[in-house]
């Protein structure tokens, strides 16, 4: 089956999109945090999806991996998006969302990157009471999003796959939302 891997920055929209896409596509929506979450949960390392990014990144690489083969089992039977985040903000810098242990076990087909200006994501951010985020400032937002358009053309030339970025601006969801199903079907 299909495995396509859908990310943004914090702030970008990319799961609001998402949502409104799957209910016209024929696909198993996996949060990749989530996963990690649960699987870290159960090795009771953390007890929110925020304290995540504070793992050590060799803590980090396990959980990703142990998720990788999660979601790999679930695409035996399902075409899969796989909601992620290309690059991961820690401490000690950028940390690879995907690396190479988890391409290859996921084996995907398609990346597509959720964007928005680095004022629109600044504004979510500080409107959104429901996660614990740290503050950046707009070059720090707009350096996140050029890791990910970095980083999602490597592992595209890792895996075959494809590279699609679609915009998703403030008040334009129901055009960024069609988008995405054209690019899905």
């Amino acid at each position: 089956m299909k495995v396509v891997v859908v990310a943004g920055i914090p702030g970008s929209g990319s799961t609001t999109v998402l949502k409104g896409a799957l209910v016209n596509l024929d696909y198993v929506h996996v949060n990749y945090g989530d996963v990690m979450l649960e699987i870290a949960q159960k090795m009771d390392l953390v007890e929110n999806r925020d304290s995540m990014r504070k793992l050590s990144p060799d803590v980090q690489k396990e959980v990703q991996r142990e998720a990788a083969k999660s979601i790999r089992e679930m695409s035996e039977e399902n075409n899969i998006i796989v909601d992620t985040h290309c690059t991961i903000k820690t401490p000690l810098g950028f940390l690879p969302g995907l690396p190479p242990w988890v391409l290859e076990e996921l084996q995907v087909d398609q990346f597509v990157l959720i964007e928005a200006d680095a004022e629109e994501i600044l504004l979510r951010r500080i409107s959104d009471t429901t996660r614990t985020r740290d503050m950046e400032k707009l070059k720090d937002i707009d350096l996140h999003q050029q890791m990910n358009r970095s980083v999602s053309m490597a592992y595209a030339a890792m895996t075959g796959a494809t590279v699609q970025i679609i915009e998703n601006h403030d008040n334009q969801l129901e055009e960024t939302t069609q988008k995405m199903i054209e690019t899905l079907k």
